[in-house]
This record gives structure tokens, sequence and C-alpha cells, in this order.
């Protein structure tokens, strides 16, 4: 079954992680996405490690399902060519700095000229206007203007940056929602447009519950560890061999004085203290220190058994080789194997949307570099095999 964006070919410009996650997604989704490299080197993700065989897993993980194809944009030929390529496309996508993509003469205005109907989303560091438009950015550097890594870390802590590249990511995730947006438009309109996702922008739009405390409550967050602001419990404590993360929210009626009669707090089922949220976050520190003693004397597995019994949200606090081996993570086929000829079967995260008709398809591999160049001109520009070989022998493939 096709997917539910087949006959929609993407060009795309991205590099490195916030473009190519975005463009990731439409593929799984059965976009066409054809992704252009810079000869000779190619995406500088494919130098990430770890590698099987000659194949950087890191640009596997994200550039699954894309066709590939070399083309130097600095070269006017190749200039030309991507104008004509543009032609045949629904979306074109790049991540360079702003005001790269104008001073190689194609900016947006230019390509419009050539495919009204072009939608243009350009992912950066800050966007394309502002007074930080011209920096570059990575993903500890948006985490950090952010404020992200200043409510992130143990509680009196040093700030910690997020475990993985959440400033890349969300980026990727906003761009790719903007182009499907800019998509149905166009159904009504005829028109593409130009999408503007910056990666700072999309960590402020995530921080929510800082900004409301903030703004509202004139509350400046600071890291609280794996604690919540404003409902307590909701942490992770410690037990006899490792962690257990729970809440009481959502937990029903008399939720505190079940909880408290399950793991033998009995004195304190009625202390005026813990009898509502507000209360319990008031008095947060003193309840961790209970909770944690009292969890700390029997296994995580034992205590699941029986918070799940009360219907108390709970669950284990899992590394990645128990998040991956979990029995919900596979059922769901979150873990996939995707076969590389030279690499063997690469395992992978798996898409996060269902569709009942047209589910997402990620058997795909990643692409080789250049693999697709020869098939690309040829198919969509009708370029013969002797124009090829001239542009390669010139430097613009």
């Amino acid at each position: 079954m096709p997917g539910p964006l087949a006959g929609i070919r993407v060009l795309d410009l991205t590099w490195a992680l916030s473009g190519p996650y975005g463009t990731m997604i439409l593929a799984d989704l059965g976009a066409e996405v054809i992704k252009v490299e810079r000869p000779p080197a190619g995406d500088i993700a494919r130098e990430n490690g770890p590698f099987v065989a000659d194949v950087s897993s890191y640009f596997f993980s994200i550039n699954r399902g894309k066709r590939s194809m070399t083309l130097n944009l600095k070269h006017p030929e190749g200039k030309r060519l991507l104008r004509e390529l543009v032609k045949h496309v629904d979306v074109l996508t790049e991540n360079f700095v702003p005001g790269t993509m104008d001073r190689l003469g194609l900016g947006y205005e230019v390509l419009k000229s050539d495919n009204p109907r072009l939608i243009y989303a350009a992912t950066s560091g800050f966007g394309q206007t502002g007074p930080y438009r011209s920096r570059p950015a990575m993903d500890v550097i948006v985490q950090g203007i952010s404020g992200l890594m200043s409510i992130t870390g143990p509680e009196g802590g040093p700030p910690v940056r997020v475990g993985t590249s959440v400033g890349d990511i969300v980026a990727g995730m906003f761009t790719a929602i903007g182009i499907l947006a800019a998509l149905q438009e166009r159904e009504r309109s005829g028109l593409g447009q130009m999408i503007d996702v910056a990666m700072l922008d999309s960590q402020i739009a995530i921080l929510e519950n800082a900004l409301v405390r903030y703004f509202v409550a004139g509350e400046l967050p600071k890291p609280l560890g794996t604690r919540h602001p404003i409902l307590t419990p909701f942490q992770a404590f410690p037990t006899k061999d490792g962690y257990i993360v729970l809440t009481l929210t959502g937990g029903g009626e008399n939720v505190w004085a079940l909880f408290c009669a399950k793991i033998g707090l009995y004195d304190y089922m009625d202390d005026p203290r813990f009898q509502t949220n507000a209360s319990r976050t008031e008095h947060h520190a003193e309840l961790e220190r209970l909770v944690s003693a009292a969890l700390r004397e029997r296994t995580t597995a034992e205590w699941l058994a029986e918070f799940e019994e009360l219907g108390i949200p709970c669950g284990p606090l899992n590394t990645i080789a128990e998040a991956v081996a979990d029995p919900q993570v596979n059922e769901r086929q979150m873990i996939v194997r995707i076969e590389h000829p030279r690499a063997g079967a690469i395992p992978v995260s798996g898409s996060p949307v269902k569709l009942s008709r047209t589910p997402p398809d990620v058997s795909r591999p990643a692409p080789d570099l250049g693999a697709d160049t020869e098939a690309i001109l040829h198919d969509l520009l009708g370029l013969t095999d002797d124009e090829i070989t001239r542009l390669r022998a010139a430097g613009v493939l």
C-alpha cells in the first residue's frame, strides 16, 4: 500500500541532523526524498560512527528510505541543474545558515519563479530574521540559549544537556509539520510558500510549564531532577535493585491513602501535609525522604506488581538496553532492522505514527553517496549518459 505522501517529491539539501530528521519523517510516510549532497564527501553525518563495514550507522538512522545524488551548487552548471530539478518537485528543504542560498543565487524568490507551487522549507539555528540569524548553531547551543538546560539536571546542581539532541530533532519535527500544513494549503490556493523554522524557536515552543510558571506565577524555574514542578509525587524513586518512576496523578480517589498502605506508611495516610497534590508539592522534600526509604525495601518488579494492581501509573527506569528489549516497544514495532547490502541488518527506531490503511514504510536503507545521481538526471531531466559523463568530469556531480 503506498504511503500517505505517495506522489510528493522532496528535494532535500539538508545535512547533519535537524533537516535530515524532518525529511526522514516525510520519507517514512511515503514521499520520494531526493537527498542532494556535495561532491565528493557528501553529508558530514556520513563521517559519524559507529560504523558497520564502511557504513555510518548514525547517517543510516536518519536517512533511511531516501535517494542520493551529488551536485556541486557552487558550479554554474550545478546551479542550473538544481533550478531544473525544482520544476519537478513539490518541496525543497535546506538547513544552511540564512543567506547561504541567496548568495548562491538559489534563494526562495528565485526558485519560486521556476516553480510557483514550490514549498521551500528552511531550518536554521535562529531563523531567517533577528539579530542572531547569521550565527551557526548546534544542539547544545540552543539548549543553552533557550533556557532548557537551566531547568534540566539535579536539584541544586549544574545545568545538564538533555540526553538526546532535542534542539535538532524538535526543529526537524516542526519542519515536517510545516511542510504538511503547506501541502494542505496548496490544495486550496495552488501556490507554494516559504517555511522558516528555527531551532531556538522550537525549543521555546516546548517549554510549556516553565513559561507558564514564569509569566503567571512569577517563578523562575530551576532544575528539579526527575521531579515535576506542580505534581507530587511524579519522579523516579530508588528501589532495592534500581529505580521506579511513578505518579499518583490519575490514580483515582483516596490514592494517597492506598499508596501509603501499600508501601507501609500507615502513620501518614491522614497526614494533612500530603492529602492534596498542592500540599504534597509544598512538602515534597519530606515526602521524597519517606517514600524513598519505603521503596528501598523491595525490588522494582515487586513494586510494579503492587502499584499496577492499584492502577497507579508507574514503570521501571530502564537503561537503553532494557528499553529496546521491552515487550511493549517491540509489540509496537519501534525497533526495526533494515537490511543494507554491505552492512547487513542495522537496527534503528521505527515510526511512532501508526496509520490503519497507509502505514509508514521504514524498510528501505539509507542510500550510498550519489547512488541515484544518474537515474534522477535521466528520469527527471532527460539527460543522456554522455551528458552525465561530461558533468561528472567537470566536477558538477
